[in-house]
């Protein structure tokens, strides 16, 4: 399905991603993991075509994405959808209007301008809304929303371009423990049940393990590691994030159950000083 040939990204002198190679030959759920200013972001936003490469190219179903201009351009980022970290919502607007966004490269300009939806896409997102169990959010403004809301509402506009590939970047970095839990069991869900590709930044290990099928690591723009979340072992999450024997995973975690634990065992120590 997706080819990724040699793909760089530089930005004057320095290079953001680094002879990126990888392909995906059916929809799966990916991981890509990295310290900050590893290339991740840089990384979805080529595949997506919100910026362009320096070289290399990214192969789709056969078809050259990077080679895309205009309206095929357009219609590429209608099937590849993107989910940002900060949810780029539009906060005054009621919830449902946000997630109709999801259609604009499909309408008129004389419909978006006045915000004339039809009545089948206002079910749909409804539907949409329902399936990631904020339905009773739909006529609240978006900024009353909590943050593990507001990604929700992104993901269900994402959901409503009806993509072949969902790209989401750093989708549960500002998020709390319990809420982080509930997007990625949602995007998950949305691979199993869709059969869509998800390819999500993450930061913390045990997030790619539980959820994803397939993990690639990347350090200075290279990718270092590709391979099964059995095969991220510590000694190799060591190697990608360039850390030192003493490099710790629960202090990286957004699982609720190792938090817990980690809590536990510093009370633990702390009370046998």
């Amino acid at each position: 399905m997706l080819q990724v040939q040699t793909l760089t990204k530089t930005f004057g002198e320095r290079t953001a991603v680094d002879r990126a190679s990888f392909s995906v030959d059916q929809p799966r759920m990916i991981g890509v993991i990295g310290r900050s200013g590893a290339g991740k972001s840089t990384l979805l936003r080529m595949l997506n075509r919100l910026s362009d490469a320096s070289s290399g190219t990214i192969l789709f179903n056969g078809r050259d994405i990077t080679a895309l201009k205009g309206a095929e351009r357009r219609k590429w980022q209608s099937r590849c959808a993107m989910i940002f970290q900060q949810f780029n919502l539009v906060p005054r607007m009621d919830v449902v209007s946000n997630v109709l966004h999801g259609t604009l490269n499909r309408r008129s300009t004389l419909a978006t301008m006045f915000n004339l939806y039809p009545t089948e896409d206002i079910h749909h997102a409804i539907e949409i809304l329902d399936r990631l169990g904020i339905a009773d959010q739909a006529p609240k403004r978006a900024e009353a929303l909590s943050g593990g809301q507001q990604q929700r509402v992104a993901i269900a506009r994402a959901l409503m371009q009806d993509p072949a590939v969902i790209l989401a970047d750093e989708p549960i970095a500002s998020l709390d423990p319990m809420n982080a839990q509930i997007v990625m069991e949602a995007l998950r869900r949305i691979h199993e049940e869709d059969d869509r590709m998800v390819i999500a930044n993450l930061h913390t290990l045990d997030t790619a393990r539980r959820y994803c099928d397939r993990v690639i690591g990347m350090r200075d723009g290279r990718i270092v590691f590709d391979g099964t979340p059995e095969q991220l072992t510590t000694g190799v999450a060591r190697d990608i994030y360039g850390a030192g024997a003493d490099f710790s995973e629960a202090a990286t975690s957004t699982e609720i159950a190792t938090l817990d634990r980690t809590d536990a065992e510093r009370l633990k120590a702390g009370a046998l000083a």
